[in-house]
């Protein structure tokens, strides 16, 4: 199914060079080791959450065997994408991480190749920018927990709240569960236009679904991986979000829906999605509303 990324050597990069400035003069095989695993060491303390960061607890009963798959899409988020992978690996589950880089070109690729090096982090690296969709089915081709989640790296979101959305999913009262960012207080710091378009493209939506949703572009959606094997996806950029959403109400999961916060950043910080998205979107909306 994957057939753009190049055969890979190892099970979590694509590729072993190291960045130049890296790379050592000749070596004896036990130096070159000892300095494999100094950097190693050296970025594990660097994925690390800041000591001022709450590191979520656990509160429910955790099914036998479980496991969560974080999938994450990235382009040009080197400011933030340390944080964001250390921010998931605080989280209180046994998780994958699935780190798809969209040929990000502000040198997130030179630190995904150094990151890829840690233990449960898998970066894939694809050879043409196609939009978080696309990157989306890349991760979740490599998904191999009981839960799928899907998290931004542009902070956002907080992981925290990935905590509570995955309960109702293992005590068996959900299949799917969207995370509401316009709730209470969550909606501090959102433009108007942001809020108002999200909720025309929600209500859209919900009148072809049947669904009662309050933010249905969010990214926060966690879903058991066996609805993958159901669903066939097909938008590229940011289609995904309503196309996702027709499909699952389609085949009748069970969707619940529970806030979460929302720390909105402006398209001068980086926000990726525009105008033209938000007509697709309207597309998206009506096409997968109407047929698969």
């Amino acid at each position: 199914m994957i057939v753009e990324q190049v055969p890979e050597p190892s099970p979590n990069l694509v590729s072993e060079v190291l960045p130049e400035n890296l790379q050592a003069p000749a070596e004896s095989p036990d130096q070159r080791i000892r300095q494999t695993l100094d950097h190693v060491e050296h970025l594990g303390r660097q994925l690390e959450v800041d000591e001022t960061y709450e590191t979520p607890t656990l509160d429910y009963q955790l099914p036998v065997g479980f496991s969560l798959s974080v999938v994450i899409p990235v382009y040009n988020e080197k400011e933030t994408i340390y944080t964001t992978i250390a921010r998931v690996r605080a989280l209180p589950f046994p998780t994958q991480i699935i780190v798809v880089d969209d040929f990000s070109s502000d040198g997130t690729r030179k630190l995904l190749q150094e990151i890829a090096r840690i233990e449960g982090v898998r970066v894939v690296f694809k050879p043409q920018n196609q939009g978080k969709g696309a990157a989306l089915r890349t991760g979740f081709a490599y998904a191999r927990g009981t839960v799928v989640a899907v998290q931004d790296a542009d902070l956002e979101y907080d992981p925290r709240d990935l905590v509570p959305m995955i309960r109702p999913i293992v005590e068996d009262s959900a299949d799917v569960v969207y995370g509401a960012r316009f709730a209470s207080h969550s909606r501090v710091g959102s433009s108007w236009l942001h809020q108002f378009g999200n909720r025309v493209l929600t209500v859209a939506s919900n009148l072809f679904t049947g669904l009662r949703l309050t933010d249905m572009e969010t990214c926060y959606k966690v879903f058991r991986r066996s609805v993958l094997k159901n669903i066939d996806l097909r938008q590229d950029r940011f289609g995904f979000e309503p196309e996702f959403t027709a499909k699952i109400a389609r085949q009748r999961y069970r969707v619940l829906e529970l806030p979460i916060g929302y720390n909105p950043r402006s398209w001068d910080a980086g926000k990726k999605i525009g105008f033209r998205d938000g007509l697709n979107a309207l597309y998206c909306i009506v096409r997968y509303g109407l047929s698969d």
